[in-house]
């Protein structure tokens, strides 16, 4: 709890800890069911998905802050409301370039 910590700093210290757990959950996914080594997986997580991650951390934050203000009052429903629009956002945003990748690469999610 550091509320005189600049908005920006939050927002890229947001954006970073989102790129790394996703970058770690993917490089575990790939190494343990695809049976990549780590090595492997670590350049597959990197460059299969790092443009999206991006996007969708800055449309998640983006999001956030346009509704709460940026500052986080886990205890507050509003805060928990604005997580719903958040995360569709996050998820919309990166949908296109994701299809493009899986129509180029001729992939299916399933």
């Amino acid at each position: 709890y550091h509320p005189a910590t600049p908005m920006w700093l939050q927002m890229l210290l947001a954006i970073i800890a989102g790129l790394i757990t996703s970058i770690a959950l993917e490089t575990t996914l790939l190494h343990y069911r695809e049976k990549f080594n780590w090595k492997a997986a670590f350049r597959m997580a990197i460059s299969m998905s790092f443009l999206s991650m991006v996007a969708m951390e800055i449309a998640m934050n983006g999001t956030d802050f346009m509704l709460t203000g940026g500052k986080a009052q886990l205890q507050s429903a509003a805060y928990w409301l604005a997580f719903i629009p958040a995360a569709v956002a996050g998820f919309l945003t990166p949908l296109p370039y994701n299809y493009y990748q899986l129509k180029k690469h001729n992939r299916a999610c399933h």
